[in-house]
């Protein structure tokens, strides 16, 4: 039943159409990272939208959970890190899948200007809303970009795609970006992990 929900709630919020880099960027603010939540109805319209910013930046509560505040959060539906333990030489990590899928949710939560999430409006009173969100990352001279938290965290290996009763994918709009963490980033440089 979750993940018929699940499923039904990511339809909107994708839905909504692609996304305006520059409206994105136009939120950032010097010395603040802000966090804008739009909330989407069935057709797709933005109808409420909900904005923060702090000083100290945003945290994260579990591997796809960001905290917004003590009460309040988003969950990045549709994903999960791989189960026990995993190695990745290459970037000198060895430890639970679950600390691995953290620090790299922590890397691009912590390095964003602006968090730009969409959620479907049923979402809006839950202290933890299923959203998707993309992040703006600027530094001088090297990066000014605008990306998809989920696509990212996928196609690093930091996190993988949940599957349905059926076995299909939750997120399949993010198949292809599994397919390239799945060529040995993250996650998938352990032989352990790909047998899972």
């Amino acid at each position: 039943m979750l993940a018929v929900l699940v499923s039904v709630v990511a339809a909107p919020c994708l839905a909504a159409g692609a996304i305006d880099p520059a409206y994105v960027k136009s939120m950032a603010a010097p010395g603040k990272t802000v966090l804008i939540v739009e909330y989407y109805d069935p057709n797709g319209k933005v109808v409420d939208r909900m904005g923060f910013a702090s000083a100290q930046g945003f945290g994260v509560k579990t591997p796809v959970d960001i905290a917004i505040d003590t009460k309040t959060g988003l969950h990045l539906y549709g994903l999960e890190p791989c189960t026990g333990d995993m190695v990745n030489q290459r970037e000198g990590f060895a430890g639970t899948c679950a600390d691995y899928a953290r620090e790299q949710l922590e890397i691009m939560v912590k390095t964003a200007k602006v968090l730009f999430c969409r959620a479907f409006l049923t979402e809006r009173d839950a202290p933890l809303q299923d959203a998707t969100c993309f992040g703006y990352y600027y530094y001088p001279g090297s990066l000014d970009s605008v990306a998809n938290l989920e696509e990212q965290l996928v196609s690093l290996g930091a996190l993988r795609l949940s599957k349905k009763a059926d076995g299909t994918p939750m997120r399949p709009d993010l198949a292809k970006a599994e397919k390239i963490g799945r060529s040995g980033f993250g996650m998938w440089a352990d032989p352990r992990v790909q047998k899972q």
